[in-house]
């Protein structure tokens, strides 16, 4: 059923967490840059750099995830990446899957809805200098290895 993974959940390590089915995001890179959402202020730890995605419907699995909340949140066309790799961050009974993708060259991206302010490619190296949203920060040195 579309959009019933909507809603909170709580871990069993009492941590709260948006999707009741867990979540994905995806990374997109061309080896050099990654794209990264600007949370708008209302959302989630909001005004911190992430990556598009959200809640998982129980009939999907992370990359159909993945992919649709870009969709939801960016202009970007599933077509121009390629998923190469999965990470998946465990929460005992909750966990966030991130779909690692390439593309052959860079597109123009843009928001698509008012989750975002800003949609825009960050150089590798200065990804770790922003500021990130906390479980983006803390899943950044075991992406960075699979880049």
């Amino acid at each position: 059923m579309s959009g019933d993974g909507n809603g909170w959940v709580v871990c069993s390590r009492g941590h709260r967490h948006w999707g009741r089915f867990g979540a994905a995001g995806i990374l997109v890179t061309d080896g050099d840059a990654v794209v990264l959402q600007h949370r708008a202020a209302w959302t989630h730890e909001g005004g911190t750099w992430a990556l598009p995605g959200g809640a998982k419907d129980s009939h999907e699995d992370a990359v159909a995830a993945a992919l649709r909340e870009a969709v939801e949140e960016t202009t970007l066309d599933p077509a121009q990446v390629t998923p190469v790799d999965e990470w998946v961050d465990e929460h005992g009974g909750w966990s966030y899957t991130t779909v690692i993708a390439r593309t052959a060259h860079r597109v123009d991206l843009e928001p698509a809805n008012p989750e975002s302010v800003a949609v825009r490619w960050w150089p590798v190296g200065e990804v770790a200098q922003l500021d990130l949203h906390a479980g983006f920060a803390a899943a950044w040195p075991h992406l960075l290895q699979r880049l």
